[in-house]
């Protein structure tokens, strides 16, 4: 059968690999996410059911190893999920404990609904069909709902239906945190309220002491009305549950349905949690009634969100799922709240939910299709600028030194040790060292205001964030006499393989070449940003900021003169002192051990260190060439006041390629990007191994801890832009197409400047369409070929696929044949000037 791709279907049930089924399966709506544990189950060795709320952390200290260390985790709420039955007086339904005739689990990423069909057998040889169908509403995203269909095929009887609301969970999802302090949340309040069909639970977080109140109505129907039932309570201190008892004829079939209401202190627009959840359950609808809300609320994300490949269905799934679990992580629900983008999504706690850099992979698409929810956690790092101040002044530096990790509140999340679970010993954790998360928030603000030219978020929080980021920068470049350079010490890069110096007790590397050219690159935004801002809040932030001509004049200086360096004849170097490191021997690594992802834990586990070879985890230099084009990151080196050839950029890419383990799943992303115009069928290999990465889980068993949020976006966007060679400029959107040959096409739909972009890409054309009233730029570039774009109109242009990639056809001019061959440019989106700004 062809594979739907709508669905992400799974049949028979595998307890090894249900983990990574409830990652995968996990529904939310940008308020809170629930895994897609099974309804009966319980947390054990096989289950994990797990309930997270957007910003919903809190605080621990554990004593380990004689150190006390404090850790924010994103809370595992109260679960919601119990539901069962049992024929009365028989076993409660346990797949591991009973016959399995039948078994079938689907995600169905368009509606927005987790099902499970199944038919089992108990130790009385009763035989019973089962469907359940499970939504997280996302037009009321305080809602969600279960539906259990029970009918006795080989049975009559009395039955039991059990429902409960669970307050007796810890965080204990990541094997590798349970030697840590884990109980986060204490009992307030269980009952059953006023309705007797309704139950209430009512905890709050220990240190944060966010009050979080669930409520559930369980009803049941049989011909579409409600019999008679035998219902009683059991209430713990953190446990409510109710037991359902009637009559069920062989063949008829039971409907149960359980509507659960989530609120939190940390709502807006309610008195009191609890009240507001049980007035939610009281005034919700029937499941089909929820459904068909929540199904038209999916539609309307769906229609500004899809992307559409043709003729590769597993590769259009993969997409829509990556796409789904992004706005079920961040989505309208979002934007007033106070709630940033887990690395890990809201389907997990590896990471313990904290906030990375990923947004730098995670914001381009939002900005194409949700530029309100690119806003919002633009937001979120905005709110926590006070807290970037004081760890800059507390490091004795200026401007805003935004964290490594973050969460709750502004201040640095990261952990100081490591566990390695190959060795099971604990390691000094330095991760909280790669400052250039700040050049990525900076970046994101510049991404959103050219795709938006939002001037009042630029004028109101960018232009801030982006001036007080680039005083970090300037504050933390030192002078060096002797080279006559500015110096950034004591930092890591993206790789996050390498700490340190192999012949140093200090940790930090120095010129590490995406740092300083990431500086260079917001020194020069900053210097030009309030030339964007309207003239009176100009002078309003020049006087709030005590920004002097002189200031901006340094940073210009600075820029010019940071220090970056070359190894092999031109190649960039990673940092300095690279050439230094021994080569690894990578065959035998490979041949030792197979799976050399994670190649730090290998070799550490070996009494050796990562920091002694030149191999990486992930994109290091070549960040730079997936974040900037080759004639920007000319401009920006020769800047830097270094000669650079773009024709090294193909000997860069395979040098570090071959030195690199992708123990990330951003690494193939950036990898694939990079080589999509100079080595086809290479990038769709690395395409096809980004999207893999969590549906088949290739780092064997992270996806199960969290999804890997920016490897899913990155992938998303690597078609929409990376694919496309889509790029706007300051009067001209270019497009130069390279699809590989198995999607054979592609259809979207993006957002500029608040008017829909109509982009169609097929074997024998590309067809753009721009709005009346368009306000974007009214020239259109095919490859090489410029045309003129009037709003209200549909351009055309011939092409064919032909090996393995996309190219003009013959009365066009030649292809771009390496992204060290493309002519010159103006300005793209990172580094232009929108239309119409002053």
């Amino acid at each position: 059968m062809a594979e739907n791709p709508w669905v992400l279907s799974y049949d028979g049930f595998d307890p090894a690999g249900e983990s990574l089924r409830e990652a995968l399966c996990t529904l939310g709506n940008g308020y809170f996410a629930t895994r897609g544990a099974a309804e009966e189950s319980e947390a054990d060795e096989v289950h994990y059911p797990g309930t997270y709320l957007a910003g919903g952390y809190n605080r621990r200290v554990t004593d380990l190893s004689g150190r006390s260390i404090e850790n924010e985790d994103l809370v595992n709420l109260p679960n919601w999920l119990p539901l069962s039955f049992r024929p009365e007086g028989g076993d409660w339904l346990n797949l591991r404990r009973m016959g399995i005739l039948d078994y079938r689990q689907r995600l169905d990423l368009k509606r927005g609904v987790l099902e499970r069909h199944l038919r089992v057998t108990d130790g009385a040889g009763h035989v019973t069909a089962l469907a359940f169908r499970r939504i997280v509403h996302m037009r009321h995203p305080n809602l969600a709902a279960i539906e259990m269909r029970i009918t006795p095929e080989t049975w009559s009887g009395r039955v039991e239906v059990a429902s409960a609301l669970d307050g007796r969970v810890i965080n204990a999802g990541v094997e590798r945190y349970r030697e840590l302090n884990s109980k986060h949340l204490a009992p307030l309040e269980a009952r059953e309220a006023e309705e007797p069909d309704t139950m209430l639970l009512v905890a709050e977080t220990n240190q944060s002491h966010i009050r979080i109140a669930q409520a559930a109505r369980t009803r049941v129907y049989r011909d579409g009305a409600e019999p008679a039932v035998e219902r009683v309570t059991d209430v713990e201190d953190d446990h409510v549950a109710q037991t359902l008892t009637l009559e069920l004829q062989r063949g008829e079939t039971l409907s149960v349905e359980k509507t659960v209401a989530l609120f939190t202190s940390r709502d807006r627009g309610i008195s009191e949690p609890a009240q507001a959840a049980l007035r939610a359950t009281r005034e919700a609808g029937r499941f089909e009634d929820l459904l068909a809300t929540h199904v038209q609320a999916w539609q309307l994300l769906w229609d500004r969100g899809d992307i559409v490949v043709d003729r590769h269905p597993r590769t259009q799934m993969i997409l829509r799922l990556h796409v789904f679990h992004l706005l079920q992580t961040v989505s309208p629900n979002t934007i007033d709240q106070d709630a940033g983008v887990p690395a890990r999504g809201l389907h997990g706690e590896a990471y313990r939910g904290h906030i990375f850099w990923d947004e730098l992979f995670i914001l381009p698409y939002l900005d194409f299709h949700f530029p309100e929810i690119a806003r919002s956690l633009l937001l979120y790092r905005y709110r926590r600028l006070p807290d970037a101040r004081r760890l800059a002044r507390e490091a004795g530096l200026a401007g805003a030194k935004f964290p490594w990790q973050s969460g709750s509140s502004g201040r640095e999340e990261s952990q100081v040790l490591h566990l390695n679970p190959r060795s099971g010993r604990w390691t000094p954790d330095n991760s909280h060292i790669q400052r250039h998360v700040g050049a990525a928030i900076a970046l994101n603000v510049w991404r959103y205001w050219q795709s938006t030219c939002d001037r009042d978020f630029l004028g109101q929080y960018g232009a801030e964030m982006l001036i007080e980021i680039a005083r970090f920068w300037a504050s933390l470049a030192k002078w060096n006499d002797a080279t006559g350079r500015y110096d950034i010490r004591g930092v890591m890069g993206p790789d996050e393989f390498h700490d340190a110096y192999p012949w140093s007790d200090v940790p930090g590397l120095d010129n590490n070449a995406y740092t300083n050219v990431l500086a260079a690159w917001v020194l020069r935004r900053a210097g030009e940003v309030l030339g964007h801002v309207e003239p009176v809040r100009r002078k309003e932030l020049e006087r709030l900021l005590a920004l002097e001509p002189e200031e901006v004049a340094g940073w210009g200086r600075i820029a010019g003169k940071l220090t970056l360096p070359f190894i092999d004849g031109g190649i960039i170097a990673q940092f300095e002192g690279y050439d230094r490191l021994e080569e690894l021997d990578w065959d035998g690594y490979r041949a030792k051990y197979g799976d050399i992802h994670r190649l730090d834990r290998i070799l550490e586990a070996e009494g050796d260190s990562v920091n002694r070879y030149k191999a990486s985890k992930q994109a290091d230099v070549l960040m730079l060439f997936y974040l900037f084009s080759s004639a920007e990151l000319r401009d920006l080196i020769t800047g830097m006041g270094y000669d650079f050839d773009p024709q090294v950029i193909p000997r860069t890419v395979d040098y570090y390629l071959a030195r690199t383990s992708h123990g990330s799943t951003l690494s193939r992303v950036v990898h694939s990007w990079v080589l999509a115009r100079s080595d086809r069928a290479r990038s769709w290999e690395l395409l096809k191994g980004a999207l893999e990465s969590d549906i088949s889980d290739i780092q064997g068993g992270t996806t199960a801890e969290g999804i890997h949020l920016g490897a899913m976006a990155g992938t998303v966007d690597l078609v929409q832009r990376g694919q496309t060679g889509l790029e706007f400029y300051d009067d001209t959107l270019a497009l130069s197409p390279c699809l590989p040959q198995e999607l054979q096409g592609l259809h979207l739909g993006l957002m500029h400047r608040g008017h829909w972009l109509r982009l169609d890409i097929s074997c024998d054309e590309v067809r753009v369409a721009v709005p009346v009233g368009w306000p974007g730029p009214h020239r259109i570039r095919v490859r090489n070929e410029v045309h003129d774009l009037a709003a209200g109109e549909e351009l055309r242009f011939p092409c064919q696929l032909h090996g393995g990639g996309w190219r003009p056809a013959p009365e066009a001019s030649p292809p771009d044949t390496a992204v060290t061959t493309e002519p010159e440019r103006g300005k793209r989106s990172a580094g232009g000037t929108p239309t119409g700004s002053s």
